[in-house]
């Protein structure tokens, strides 16, 4: 089983998300691109995003769209 993308957004969304999905024990990758410690004269975010496991989408779809729900 492989990973799939869950959300791609703003970092406090996705953070908020991340805690409700880890206290449904379901493991969350998290995936920050923003380059800006590395060179910071690029000032562009870019989204964050979120995975969880093929396996887990079943239980996680509720908490996902219960979130969705509520921005």
């Amino acid at each position: 089983m492989g990973l799939i993308k869950i959300f791609s957004g703003e970092e406090i969304l996705a953070v908020t998300l991340k805690e409700k999905l880890e206290e449904a024990d379901i493991n969350v990758v998290i995936r920050d691109n923003n380059q800006a410690n590395v060179l910071p004269s690029i000032q562009t975010s870019k989204p964050v995003e979120l995975f969880i496991q093929e396996i887990d989408y079943g239980k996680a779809n509720p908490v996902i769209e219960a979130f969705r729900l509520s921005i």
